[in-house]
């Protein structure tokens, strides 16, 4: 969308709120200040921007790094590892310099990615981005739906293993609780932006801590205890063919991980403007990235050294029988899985929602269904009901629901569909702005260290994509459509 048609959308919120003076009145009569662009202030700080970054980047994927550390072995699996993780925070500092337009500090606001990418590179790559871009976060929500009712179920099967013995056939539906976490979402959604999502944020990544630190603790115990796993610094023994497609697939596990750049611009709207949001945003990134490098480091590595060759794809799935003392432990993380899921689905979810509304409202200006702002009082809580994001968001989050009930095997598409966008989205756009905004000249030094930067990411994206392929087909007859137990 043009920089001039979103100045054109909040004129028109103004103009509907009276807004159209520099101050707004709440109903005590107080004065509320507002921004440069006649939104609301902002009041978001460095470290609310890192809980929004570890909230959309430390997800349950950090539990398959130690398998895909042993497909690749400790050189490649480490090598990997940092080179994603600075690839991905380097990329996200060239798009914090973005957010403005055509100056980092004082230029006009783009309040999205694709608002972005129209403003710097046009409208033709602006179409082709916002498909992918849009694809990857709205499918995003059905992988979070799947992951969410296995965590649920593991937890069931671990009360059950306690009650009836280990030889009971512990067999649970997985549908009750994707229609659960489905109904949580459905009200989570009505939080009409990332400024609302700020508690819910910190409430994820602190829950991405726990889990993550109890896969890392356990995995230290099994290590010191003796028990550890047979290791190799090219990784696990297989035939060659099989071995090179699960180094792909491996890779492509680390590279998407590392991959939080899609909502950057989303979490960089609720900064406050002084000190200047590119800056703040930049200290936000390095903090989160690093967080994010250490952990991903402890829980590949040590996951490794504690399995070796026989790593599990989920960490916390190894420890169920040989630890059976630490049955709470890994209770207490698959809990921790599911609140942060919760969290991290609106995280991503929000620019979908965000997208679709402001393009609604473009359309159809004189709509009250679309456009207003219904009052509500429930008690002493007050707040607004719009029809046209009460249905809307009530009908992604269902449709999302139902195709993760299914295709329980949908996982395999995210891989494909993530490792499709992971080259364009998370790196080749960034550097693009990056050389545009800057006015970088064709082979120079630098343009060459860009290029050779993007090159090496595509190669990435492209290995993760075959071994996507790959697991795809090999995995599509082990599924049926609405299969309901395990």
């Amino acid at each position: 969308m043009a920089l001039s048609e979103v100045e054109a959308e909040f004129q028109h919120d103004l103009s509907e709120s009276g807004l159209n003076n520099p101050a707004k009145y709440g109903e005590a009569g107080e004065e509320l200040q507002v921004d440069d662009d006649g939104k609301l202030k902002r009041t978001g700080t460095v470290w609310t921007a890192c809980a929004h970054i570890i909230t959309a980047s430390i997800g349950a994927g950090v539990l398959s790094l130690a398998w895909a550390m042993a497909q690749l072995g400790w050189l490649a699996g480490i090598f990997i590892l940092l080179f994603c993780t600075f690839a991905a925070g380097y990329a996200s500092t060239l798009l914090a310099d973005c957010y403005r337009f055509p100056d980092p500090v004082s230029g006009k606001r783009n309040y999205s990615y694709m608002e972005a990418v129209k403003v710097y590179l046009g409208g033709t790559m602006h179409k082709i981005c916002g498909w992918m871009l849009y694809l990857n976060l709205a499918t995003i929500g059905v992988g979070f739906t799947i992951t969410t009712a296995k965590s649920l179920v593991a937890i069931q099967k671990s009360s059950c293993l306690r009650k009836n013995g280990e030889d009971s056939p512990c067999m649970f539906s997985n549908i009750p609780h994707m229609v659960g976490f489905g109904l949580v979402e459905i009200l989570l959604s009505q939080l009409q932006n990332f400024h609302k999502l700020t508690w819910l944020s910190k409430l994820a990544a602190m829950m991405s801590f726990v889990y993550a630190t109890i896969g890392i603790g356990l995995s230290l115990a099994k290590i010191i205890s003796g028990d550890g796993g047979t290791t190799f610094l090219a990784g696990a023994d297989q035939s060659s063919s099989e071995k090179i497609w699960m180094m792909f697939i491996a890779a492509g596990d680390i590279a998407f991980a590392c991959s939080y750049a899609l909502v950057l611009f989303d979490i960089q709207d609720t900064l406050k403007s002084s000190p200047p949001e590119n800056k703040v945003m930049k200290r936000a990134v390095v903090i989160g990235g690093l967080t994010m490098a250490l952990l991903f480091m402890m829980c590949g590595s040590l996951g490794y050294a504690a399995f070796g060759n026989i790593t599990p794809e989920n960490l916390l799935a190894g420890f169920g029988d040989e630890m059976p003392w630490a049955f709470w432990l890994l209770d207490l993380a698959n809990f921790c899985i599911v609140v942060h899921i919760v969290g991290a689905f609106q995280v991503l979810c929000q620019p979908v929602f965000r997208i679709v509304e402001l393009l609604a409202r473009r359309r159809w200006p004189k709509s009250n269904f679309i456009t207003k702002e219904n009052p509500v009082k429930l008690g002493t809580m007050k707040f607004n009901i719009n029809m046209f994001r009460l249905s809307w968001r009530t009908s992604f989050v269902v449709l999302v629901t139902v195709i993760a009930m299914a295709m329980p095997f949908f996982t395999d598409m995210l891989a494909l569909l993530g490792a499709i966008g992971y080259w364009p989205l998370i790196v080749y756009v960034p550097i693009e702005m990056h050389i545009v905004q800057n006015k970088i000249q064709k082979q120079t030094l630098r343009w060459f260290g860009l290029q050779l930067l993007s090159f090496l990411c595509l190669l990435l994206s492209l290995a993760a994509a075959s071994g996507s392929i790959y697991g795809l087909h090999k995995g599509l007859g082990a599924y049926k459509l609405f299969q309901v137990k395990e």
